[in-house]
């Protein structure tokens, strides 16, 4: 996941609607299903698909409240936390 990315994402959603990255999201993972798929490509669409649901659910915490540089090392801090684990 790359956090730059994620504020991004998360600044689009929060100037358009969450519905567009949903159906993006959707739409990648339909991609993932054509058998010609090199495993470089499936790899890029992969973090592309986890970048979308990281800003999210960022926007999510933003909604709940949190100042956005705050949801955004929160939700950064967890996935680190997972990975460690």
């Amino acid at each position: 996941m790359k956090l730059p990315v994620i504020k991004h994402l998360t600044q689009f959603i929060a100037d358009n609607d969450e519905d567009y990255v949903i159906e993006t999201i959707e739409t990648l993972e339909a991609l993932t299903e054509v058998p010609s798929l090199k495993d470089e490509e499936l790899d890029v669409i992969g973090e592309l698909i986890s970048n979308m649901y990281g800003a999210i659910e960022v926007h999510k915490m933003e909604k709940e409240g949190t100042p956005r540089k705050e949801a955004l090392n929160g939700f950064m801090q967890r996935v680190m936390g997972s990975i460690d684990k």
